[in-house]
């Protein structure tokens, strides 16, 4: 007996937060019949569950790749623009991989990708606080307060974010250059975190998530994770013994 949402994951259609908008968009049977309880328990020996009236089985083989997303390339699979895909980089692995978390269209930096929905969860769910370090460049410069603020959190559409480490690396007339850990991945919440001290991020890159790192990864190429990467992202031990 499994919970739906998890035997959506392993069937390779997401992370578990995210096939629960499938359920919800009526797109899932269980035995012909549409289910939108998203506590439903299935018997994978027994009943047949269903994905837009094709029967699911789940993935046996785990997909975990890393790519060093370039600018202007959107994190989605079609772009109703026609703009540059991150899939358009990846080759046809012949099994639904997506992305864990996202970057902005003019974000770069590190994206992992997988086919394995519990690994997803345990590295985007705010409660494993699995941290995304970043390299800012902002417009003008940083005063101690505003430095602070950050550290301390700031208020997006009315909720605090969790505290975060910031240095402040290099400054020049026009710009200083930040090191930004934090612990959640709100939607561009790193340029609305800097638009609410009064400052405006002209580049974001990130260049870690836990203990793996970016690298010397070229922009646009990919490489499979290694098995001790995807462990020390399932622990964060190894992040937690550097700080």
């Amino acid at each position: 007996m499994v919970r739906l949402n998890k035997y959506l994951a392993i069937c390779n259609l997401g992370s578990r937060r995210s096939v629960e908008t499938l359920i919800s968009n009526h797109r899932i049977k269980i035995n012909g019949n549409i289910v939108t309880d998203l506590s439903t328990i299935i018997d994978e020996d027994k009943d047949v569950v269903e994905f837009d009236g094709k029967a699911l089985v789940p993935t046996v083989e785990k997909i975990y790749l890393m790519l060093n997303k370039p600018k202007k390339y959107v994190v989605t699979k079609k772009d109703e623009i026609n703009r540059n895909t991150v899939y358009d980089l990846l080759p046809d692995f012949g099994v639904n991989i997506f992305s864990v978390g996202r970057l902005d269209y003019m974000s770069e930096g590190l994206l992992i990708f997988t086919n394995d929905g519990d690994f997803s969860e345990k590295i985007i769910h705010p409660r494993y606080k699995l941290p995304k370090l970043y390299k800012v460049k902002v417009k003008g410069n940083l005063d101690k307060a505003q430095l602070e603020q950050l550290r301390r959190g700031v208020k997006i559409s009315g909720k605090t974010t969790q505290p975060a480490i910031v240095h402040l690396k290099k400054t020049t007339p026009d710009v200083a250059v930040l090191r930004m850990t934090i612990f959640e991945g709100r939607k561009r919440q790193i340029r609305y975190m800097l638009k609410a001290v009064g400052s405006e991020v002209l580049e974001l890159k990130r260049l870690q998530i836990g203990n793996l790192k970016l690298g010397k990864l070229p922009p646009g190429m990919w490489r499979m994770l290694k098995p001790g990467e995807i462990r020390s992202l399932l622990t964060n031990n190894e992040w937690r013994r550097q700080q």
